[in-house]
């Protein structure tokens, strides 16, 4: 068995150049621009009719803040292949003042909630 090959079968069913599997995004960290880990992608919220990603759910670290979630638009993280994870543009702060839910208690994700949180990214 050639390990190589094996791992190159997996990376091309995984990832491409322009593509990631949901797989390997589940779990990945998401820092602050300073480096500061703030919790890691739980799941992702996928438009039904477009298939586009619209929300990158975090959950944040921390002992009391274990079933807090805060949907990030997709397009508010960027990868950073020095940190092996997403990077926003927040820090711890601005994060717990973002729009959030405790689990059980899902939002409707209507075009109201929507305005709600890209307003938030949208006004920093």
């Amino acid at each position: 068995m050639d390990l190589d090959t094996d791992r190159e079968k997996a990376l091309e069913t995984e990832e491409t150049q322009e593509l990631i599997s949901s797989e390997k995004v589940d779990g990945t960290s998401v820092y602050s621009q300073n480096g500061d880990k703030l919790g890691s992608i739980h799941h992702f919220m996928v438009g039904k009719r477009d298939g586009r990603v619209r929300y990158a759910v975090l959950s944040f670290g921390g002992l009391f803040e274990r079933d807090r979630y805060y949907p990030l638009p997709w397009s508010a993280l960027t990868y950073n292949t020095d940190l092996d994870g997403y990077s926003v543009a927040l820090d711890k702060e601005q994060l717990k003042n973002s729009p959030s839910y405790e689990r059980g208690n899902e939002p409707t994700y209507d075009s109201d909630y929507d305005r709600k949180v890209q307003g938030y990214y949208d006004g920093r």
